[in-house]
C-alpha cells in the first residue's frame, strides 16, 4: 500500500482510498482530498512535514501524519 506520505516532489498522484475514522477522515475530506482526485506534490519542508499539495486548483498543506491516511494509485 503506498500512501501520499511515500509521493515522491513534482508527482502527480490519484487517490485510490481514505483510511482513518471519525472526525479525522471527515477533516481530511473537507479539505478537498476525496476518493478519485489528482493531487500534485509540489514541496516537502525541509525537516519533512510538512507537505505542500496542490489540489482542485489551491494549494494545501498537509501533515505527514495526515497524509500517511491517503492511499494513492
Amino acid at each position: 500500500m503506498k500512501t501520499l506520505k511515500d509521493a515522491r516532489v513534482g508527482s502527480t498522484v490519484t487517490v485510490a482510498k481514505l483510511h482513518g475514522e471519525g472526525p479525522v477522515k471527515r477533516r481530511i475530506m473537507d479539505m478537498g482530498i476525496t476518493k478519485g482526485v489528482e493531487i500534485q506534490v509540489r514541496k516537502v519542508a525541509p525537516l519533512g512535514d510538512p507537505m505542500e499539495l496542490n489540489i482542485r486548483g489551491y494549494e494545501l498543506s498537509v501533515r505527514k501524519a495526515d497524509a500517511e491516511m491517503v492511499e494513492i494509485q
